[in-house]
């Protein structure tokens, strides 16, 4: 392993290189991991191997596996992530990309009809800090003409159109994203919030665009759509075969308490897979590393089950130190390499005998207390037989100095 004295930060291993790319920069949303890295690893896959991501998130790898005609099955707990990652692995005819601009001008006069009734809009607390009243509004009509296209478009133009609403919506949200999670903006929009002529016109062009860098997108060539599946990472066998897989990609959530339904919120609510903030936080609780709502009070309780140990030598120690500082903190950080633990049993059964598994992890730091993700990684999968288990420092986070990105590589015995 390359010492991280060594290693930089290398943003094109970063979500950065894949918002260059054609459709994997279609939305921005939780950091993902480089198309780059992905390309590089795959690059062990003989010709009829089948991939697996079972942390699905923006749909990095089976993207990639698709734009190269490589068979790849991906899942996740999160039902919009795979909306979404079906929507951008999926193949479009060309009468269907030609369509979306006609269906678009439908939607950019709903945006700009400021005399039309009022629209729905989501539940989201404290929905005001995202968007001005006249840009929700606009928004509002939007997606409903989006809706009432639907039967008439189909649900391959509906998608493309439901993409460029997501972009819009989140182009203009008094948000930044100028660092790895986003944050409110503070007085972003307030003058045109005076303006409602100006709001408007901002939301039609932010619109426009979208359409046109989405469609365009949409026309790059898709050699074969994974297959996506909802399923509890934490027990792949539910819905996944055993023996099956030859090759896993994939980037689990960091221990790192940041709450990915956070930066999803915002979609899921305005696409209806949220209702409200409970929902939120139960979808997080059931996420492995989630900390949203309730999700925090939950971990607050949770006590690991005794059969279920972690086989890091040291991980005892690294939890009382954490709880010296904070107790909760320590079960969240104790829980979540005890998913974990029950994650790798279940990978190693739907594993093909002698595939192999790439895990993209990062270290965290809570207080003073360094946690090494990286080597209790190359633990758990010793631990569940794996073999061949090698650790790879890839490049320095832009974050704490102490923090690196790591390749956990491991291989099921033939």
């Amino acid at each position: 392993m390359r010492p991280p004295s060594a290693v930089r930060r290398s943003e094109h291993l970063t979500f950065k290189a894949n918002l260059r790319g054609t459709r994997h920069g279609w939305l921005r949303l939780t950091p993902a991991y480089s198309v780059h890295l992905v390309s590089e690893l795959l690059a062990e896959a003989p010709p009829d191997a089948v991939v697996l991501d079972p942390f699905c998130g923006t749909g990095t790898t089976a993207l990639v596996c698709a734009e190269r005609g490589i068979r790849a099955e991906t899942t996740d707990i999160n039902p919009f992530l795979l909306w979404l990652c079906e929507a951008k692995a999926r193949v479009y005819t060309a009468a269907e990309i030609a369509a979306v601009p006609r269906f678009a001008e439908h939607v950019a006069r709903a945006l700009g009809d400021r005399a039309a009734s009022l629209a729905w809009t989501p539940t989201i607390h404290r929905i005001e800090r995202w968007w001005d009243e006249f840009t929700l509004q606009a928004l509002g009509r939007g997606l409903a003409a989006i809706r009432a296209l639907t039967p008439e478009a189909g649900r391959a133009v509906s998608d493309l159109l439901v993409v460029a609403f997501c972009r819009t919506l989140i182009e203009r949200a008094q948000v930044s994203f100028g660092h790895q999670s986003m944050s409110f903006a503070r007085g972003r929009g307030t003058a045109l919030a005076a303006e409602p002529a100006a709001a408007v016109e901002a939301i039609v062009t932010a619109w426009e665009r979208a359409v046109e860098s989405v469609a365009q997108g949409a026309a790059s060539p898709i050699l074969m759509p994974p297959v996506s599946v909802l399923c509890d990472a934490r027990n792949l066998r539910q819905k996944l075969p055993d023996d099956r897989y030859d090759l896993v990609i994939t980037s689990p959530p960091y221990p790192n308490r940041m709450s990915y339904i956070r930066e999803l919120r915002p979609y899921m609510f305005w696409l209806g897979y949220l209702r409200d903030g409970r929902a939120a936080g139960e979808l997080d609780w059931q996420a492995i590393g989630g900390t949203w709502g309730c999700a925090t009070s939950n971990v607050g309780k949770w006590t690991p089950e005794a059969e279920t140990s972690i086989p890091y030598p040291e991980f005892d120690l690294l939890i009382e130190r954490i709880a010296a500082r904070s107790p909760l903190l320590s079960r969240y950080v104790h829980k979540y390499f005890h998913d974990m633990v029950l994650h790798a049993a279940s990978l190693t059964a739907v594993l093909r005998r002698g595939g192999r598994a790439h895990y993209i992890v990062g270290n965290s730091k809570f207080y003073d207390v360094l946690v090494p993700v990286e080597y209790i990684f190359a633990s758990i999968f010793e631990a569940a037989g794996l073999t061949e288990v090698e650790v790879r420092a890839i490049r320095k986070r832009t974050s704490k100095r102490e923090l690196y990105e790591y390749v956990v590589s491991a291989r099921k015995p033939a």
